[in-house]
C-alpha cells in the first residue's frame, strides 16, 4: 500500500481522514476518477471546499486531494460494490484502532517531509492570518465605542458593507425597527434604544398643504454600530 497516510490526520492529532489517494488506491481506481465522484457525490451536501487538501507527487509538484472524514468517505463509497465498500470499512477499522497495515510518515523520505512542513507552515500561516483579521477588528471595535455621534441606516450599511435593503430587513426581523400601520418611516424599539443602540432624530418640516409636521428616522449610534457588526459577523470598513 502507498506510504501516503493523510498527512492531516498524522499531524496535530486531528480527527480521522482518509485521502482521496488513499481511497484510489483501495479500490483500484484512478485517483482522478476518485476525486470525480467525491465531488460529484458531496456537492450537494455542502462544505466541499473544506475536505480539500494537496500532496507532492512523484516529481514533487503539488497536486489536488480530497481528505474526508469517516461519514463523508462512506457516502461516497456507497455507490460502490459490496467489495469496495468493505475494504474501505476495514480500513477504517483499522484507522480507528490505531492500527494501520500502511507505514506512518517516514521522515526520512524527503517528499513526505517536505508534505509534513508544507502543511505545518500552512496551518501556522492561517493561524497568523485570523490573529491579523481579529486584531484589526478590535482596533475598529475600540475606535467605534470611544466615538461619539450617529448615522442613519443607509450610511450604517455602507460601513458594515452590506446592501441597505438587506439591514433594514435584518434589523426588523431583529426587532430593532419597526413601521406603525399607515406610516413609511421606521421607528426603533423602546427597548433598543434604551440599550442606547439607536436612537430618534426628529426634525419639523411643511406638508404641501402648509401644514407643519414632524418626521422621525432612525440613526444607529457608534454603539449600536458595533453591536449591529456582531450580529452580522461582518468586518467593519
Amino acid at each position: 500500500m502507498n506510504v501516503e497516510m493523510n498527512i492531516i490526520s498524522a499531524v496535530g492529532g486531528k480527527p480521522l481522514t482518509m485521502s482521496s489517494r488513499e481511497i484510489a488506491e483501495l479500490c483500484g481506481k484512478r485517483h482522478d476518477n476518485v476525486m470525480r465522484d467525491i465531488r460529484t457525490t458531496l456537492n450537494d451536501l455542502g462544505g466541499l471546499l473544506n475536505f480539500e487538501g494537496t500532496y507532492f507527487d512523484a516529481q514533487g509538484k503539488e497536486q489536488k486531494c480530497f481528505n474526508l472524514p469517516k461519514r463523508e468517505t462512506l457516502i461516497v463509497v456507497s455507490g460502490y460494490s459490496i467489495e469496495l465498500r468493505a475494504r474501505i470499512i476495514d480500513r477504517w477499522m483499522e484507522l480507528e484502532q490505531g492500527v494501520s497495515k500502511s507505514p506512518g510518515i517516514d521522515f526520512s523520505d524527503p517528499r513526505m517531509l517536505l508534505g509534513v512542513l508544507t502543511h505545518l507552515q500552512g496551518e501556522v500561516a492561517k493561524k497568523n492570518e485570523v490573529i491579523a483579521e481579529q486584531g484589526t477588528r478590535l482596533k475598529k471595535l475600540d475606535r467605534l465605542e470611544g466615538a461619539t455621534g450617529s448615522m442613519c441606516i443607509s450610511d450604517a450599511a455602507k460601513t458594515l458593507g452590506v446592501g441597505r435593503d438587506y439591514l433594514f430587513q435584518f434589523l426588523s426581523s431583529r426587532k430593532w425597527i419597526f413601521k406603525r400601520a399607515g406610516n413609511k418611516n421606521w421607528l426603533a424599539y423602546d427597548a433598543i434604544r434604551k440599550a442606547g443602540h439607536l436612537e430618534h432624530d426628529d426634525h419639523l418640516y411643511m406638508d404641501d398643504l402648509g401644514r407643519e409636521r414632524v418626521s422621525t428616522r432612525v440613526l444607529v449610534t457608534a454603539k449600536g454600530l458595533v453591536r449591529i457588526a456582531e450580529l452580522l459577523e461582518q468586518p467593519l470598513h
